[in-house]
């Protein structure tokens, strides 16, 4: 049963975006299932921008289904796009691939090694699978499998028949005075960032001009199976067509009432699928804004099939802390299921949702990753004692569960941090992990690691994929010798109050009010003094003194956090390495 809403008077964009839809789907299409649409090309790796054209309708179309009202999330995988480059990075692959170009991407072989019968399929599992790990429910639609079968015919053959009126309106936005060359390149240059922005396909041209004129369709040819083919003569009453291939120059004269091998121009077959799906909702990249781009065209062109464009917010880039705007074409961009390897669904969920579609953000993969789960951590706290914002609790619901019910979560989440911390120095030992996370609470030690995963295994594989080797923590085997004796009386008073200290306060709350507690006793003051009672003096001891204990036992100016560390460690061998 779906959940039932929350009465809300302080909605998030999402409610707001799913009372729009409510409303225009009842307008358009009253008593019908709602229905929101993505457009994804596994051209290559479908990447974490590509994600957001999946996540904001799934978003809208779950709080709709919350609302108790049916819906439809379909997902358009363009796989009967044309293969239009070898992308770099991708494994399984070499230069040989170039002889692909302009196939349909079902068409082309699957990399080497994979279990997937062609390139479309090895790409699209990978999303697939992410996908039913975040929860979002679809209906998968193939448009080789559609056009292929002749579902469109009808369409293809009403395009054909207004092929007039849709060489009008694309040519209000053709830039006539470019000579072809610089023309050309700038089609190019326009599919390019269509697709990166992840909203659908993008073709290099917007029809086939010839002798015979203008037309929306491209046949693939029959010899060489490519989309380089240029129509030469149609007739409306017979649906006879003429088309030739300019790489091989093979020629067929085929009827296109029972003829299946080809198909519309991009922007001719995305609004004509707005009107053939009854599509209401659908976002588009940030590209899509300017004139001439598939979104804005396909709002005129979708009148010629009898429909409306859907309501559809422009979304913003996706980022990476530390790498450049994505692109699938380029390689070496994240994907879903790299994020999942290092994050819970819930908290890349709520990456999605938390902020509006036109507000951009970054995924971290580095460092930032943990402030992000402590904000997460925090944020689910105010949730729970109910001090929480409202838009902050409707980010943090869409988060943790659909209409369907809650994901799976990690029963005791401890922070991502410090088991980050405890993976890096035990090196996945979990005979040691367990030992040092069962000493974090005394009062309720961990039973086994089933109770913090998944969330220990992605911090596992944070450590140990994103986490360079000179910054990994190796525990020192034997004491410094040099360095503890060129300590002043200071410093080796220091240490002793630690090592004296140890056994009391062996747990992760009891070392942290130790470790920064040694440089107040050592000044004169209560180790339970705050920050308002001492002077700013002790800031400084306290990082002098942190400093020479990371020395003392790996060897670098920082690390974990030390009382984890010294957990970690152990209290025999930490008393060791202080010079005990």
């Amino acid at each position: 049963m779906p959940i039932v809403a929350q009465s809300t008077e302080t909605t998030d964009w999402v409610s707001r975006f799913a009372d729009e839809v409510i409303e225009e789907s009842e307008r358009r299409a009253p008593g019908k299932p709602v229905v929101v649409a993505s457009g994804l090309s596994p051209s290559g790796p479908i990447h974490l921008g590509n994600l957001r054209e999946v996540m904001t309708p799934h978003l809208v179309a779950d709080e709709i289904r919350r609302r108790g009202h049916e819906v439809r999330h379909l997902i358009s995988w363009d796989d009967y796009d044309r293969y239009r480059k070898v992308p770099n990075g991708v494994e399984g692959t070499d230069a040989s691939w170039a002889e692909h170009i302009g196939k349909p991407l079902t068409s082309v072989p699957a990399p080497k090694g994979s279990a997937y019968p062609n390139w479309a399929e090895h790409f699209k599992a990978a999303m697939v699978a992410s996908l039913a790990e975040l929860g979002v429910e679809f209906d998968g639609i193939s448009q080789t499998a559609q056009y292929t079968s002749g579902v469109y015919r009808e369409q293809i053959l009403h395009a054909m028949k207004h092929r007039g009126d849709i060489d009008a309106i694309l040519e209000q936005y053709r830039t006539k005075k470019a000579p072809a060359k610089k023309q050309q390149q700038k089609a190019v240059d326009a599919a390019e960032l269509e697709a990166e922005a992840g909203s659908g396909a993008a073709e290099e041209d917007d029809g086939s001009s010839g002798s015979a004129g203008y037309f929306p369709y491209k046949p693939f040819c029959g010899a060489c199976g490519k989309d380089l083919t240029t129509v030469t003569a149609y007739d409306d009453d017979s649906t006879e067509l003429t088309y030739v291939c300019t790489e091989d120059g093979f020629t067929e004269t085929v009827l296109l009432s029972e003829f299946n091998r080809g198909k519309l121009v991009w922007k001719v077959d995305w609004p004509m699928r707005w009107a053939y799906e009854g599509v209401i909702f659908e976002p588009s990249g940030v590209d899509h804004s300017s004139p001439g781009s598939s979104f804005q065209v396909g709002g005129q062109i979708v009148g010629i099939f009898g429909g409306e464009r859907p309501i559809g917010p422009m979304y913003a880039f996706v980022g990476i802390s530390g790498m450049a705007k994505m692109s699938s074409s380029k390689g070496g961009v994240p994907t879903p299921a790299d994020a999942l390897q290092i994050m819970e669904p819930q908290l890349l969920r709520w990456l999605y949702a938390r902020r509006r579609p036109n507000q951009s953000f970054k995924i971290a993969f580095d460092q930032e990753i943990q402030r992000l789960y402590d904000e997460w951590d925090k944020l689910d706290a105010k949730v729970a004692d109910g001090s929480a914002l409202p838009a902050d609790v409707a980010a943090h619901a869409r988060a943790v569960r659909t209409a369907e019910g809650e994901l799976p979560r990690t029963p005791r989440p401890l922070p991502y941090r410090t088991l980050a911390s405890v993976a890096d120095i035990t090196a996945g030992a979990e005979d040691q992990t367990l030992r040092i996370l069962g000493e974090l609470d005394p009062a309720n030690p961990l039973s086994t690691l089933d109770e913090v995963r998944p969330r220990l295994d992605k911090a596992e594989a944070w450590i140990n994929t994103h986490v360079p080797a000179d910054q990994r923590t190796i525990v020192r085997d034997e004491p410094d010798i040099d360095l503890l004796k060129s300590l002043d009386e200071p410093a080796r008073q220091s240490l002793r109050l630690l090592s004296d200290g140890l056994a009391d306060h062996w747990s992760l709350d009891g070392l942290s009010h130790l470790v920064y507690g040694v440089p107040k006793v050592q000044a004169g003051f209560s180790a339970d003094a705050t920050a308002k009672e001492l002077p700013p003096e002790i800031k400084t001891a306290q990082r002098t003194f942190f400093a020479l204990l990371y020395h003392l036992l790996v060897s670098r100016d920082t690390g974990p956090r030390l009382p984890t560390l010294l957990l970690a460690v152990g209290q025999e061998r930490v008393r060791s390495l202080l010079g005990e």
